[in-house]
């Protein structure tokens, strides 16, 4: 079965009879593991109430361009960056008319023209309407723009008629949005990521880490596996849930990772050290727990192995890519590290900014390799991985 693990769907419902299987569609994205947001048109409202659409999607149903409340945050934007994929099922034929046009009349409209998701369109309407040469015309011009069509089903009509023009089962709908999501594009690489924080020990107690989640670690092994790649996920302490589809192997400290990525590392084609590693640790840990004594206490640090470095020194080395949490002098720290760490590309993440920092959901960051500098915007990080596995693949694939 096709899944839609993380992803998040903004279903727009229109002015069709068939909005009646509009909260059957939410619940199968659901149970291919979409998160789902509901659009609701005027026309949509004459079919199916916005409370049914809402206790089935568990999030607000979205149904005015004009909410005060939601356009002090801009919410016709929010929802558009939201979007991994904006699908419209039913689709009227006014709805796909207004598309073709370009039109922002109402809200969906709105969110349409200013998302770069994939765009999924499921006619319903009677076989007449459907088959009309204005109809075939924009669904044409949709195609012509990378729009993406489900076939209507054919048979008797709610009016009587019998031809095209009925929606397709809710689980079929579904399965054809899952499919957008999969790619070739890593097809038989063996990849290595690792993910989150290590944990250096003080005594049986304590440790040295950070605040890492390890979510941006696990949005690229997501977006690996989904990109057709073999991948082994070597990850510390996490807040995040495992993808059942990876290789994966837990480590707590950094030595700990280190030995296990040294002795994979000659298996894979690309290395991304995406892991929040300790450069300290203290160098005579405790076997028993220290007892406060109201002493101050004084630990001695040794510098931890490099992973990256070491890797990157390797003389079959795979391709690699680093990241660099930064709080200060970003580009130039970051820049450095390239140089120094002798990999493919370096992700800069300014972690000083708590709402793309550790523990968040989104994320902003700069791709730096030695022939560029791109800037990815603040986007959910399901999308930003995406957005650097893209730029690697088109500049060392």
């Amino acid at each position: 079965m096709k899944s839609l693990t993380n992803k998040r769907i903004l279903l727009g419902v229109s002015g069709s009879i068939s909005a009646y299987k509009a909260p059957d569609i939410v619940r199968r994205l659901q149970d291919l593991g979409a998160d789902v947001r509901v659009i609701l048109t005027a026309g949509g409202s004459k079919f199916i109430t916005e409370l049914s659409l809402q206790s089935i999607s568990r999030n607000k149903v979205h149904h005015n361009l004009w909410d005060k409340e939601a356009e002090l945050s801009m919410g016709h934007i929010e929802l558009a960056k939201w979007a991994d994929c904006i699908l419209i099922a039913p689709a009227s034929a006014n709805v796909i008319s207004s598309i073709a046009s370009g039109k922002a009349s109402d809200l969906l409209n709105n969110v349409i023209l200013a998302s770069n998701a994939a765009l999924i369109i499921a006619p319903a309407m009677n076989q007449q309407m459907y088959n009309s040469s204005a109809l075939q015309a924009n669904l044409a011009l949709l195609k012509s723009r990378n729009v993406n069509i489900i076939t209507p089903d054919s048979g008797t009509q709610a009016c009587g008629d019998i031809g095209p023009g009925r929606l397709p089962e809710s689980s079929d709908i579904a399965e054809q949005v899952a499919t957008q999501f999969q790619t070739t594009q890593l097809s038989g690489k063996r990849i290595i990521i690792t993910l989150g924080a290590t944990l250096e020990a003080i005594d049986p107690v304590r440790f040295i880490s950070n605040h890492s989640s390890g979510k941006m670690g696990m949005a690229l092994v997501d977006t690996c596996i989904e990109m057709g790649a073999q991948v082994t996920c070597v990850y510390g302490n996490i807040s995040i849930p495992l993808n059942d589809k990876a290789t994966n192997i837990q480590t707590l400290s950094a030595q700990q990772m280190y030995e296990c990525v040294l002795s994979q590392v000659h298996q894979c084609d690309l290395f991304i050290a995406c892991a929040a590693v300790c450069d300290y640790s203290a160098k005579d840990p405790s076997d028993q727990k220290i007892k406060k004594n109201g002493e101050n206490l004084i630990l001695e640090l040794i510098p931890n192995k490099d992973i990256l470095a070491d890797v990157c020194k390797l003389e079959k080395k795979p391709l690699c890519i680093g990241f660099a949490a930064e709080t200060q002098n970003t580009l130039k720290n970051a820049q450095l590290k390239l140089k120094n760490k002798g990999c493919e590309a370096i992700i800069l993440n300014d972690v000083s900014k708590t709402e793309i920092g550790f523990n968040s959901d989104e994320n902003q960051v700069i791709f730096i390799s030695q022939k560029q500098q791109e800037n990815i915007a603040k986007n959910s990080k399901t999308k930003i991985a995406k957005n650097i596995l893209e730029i690697f693949i088109k500049e060392f694939l």
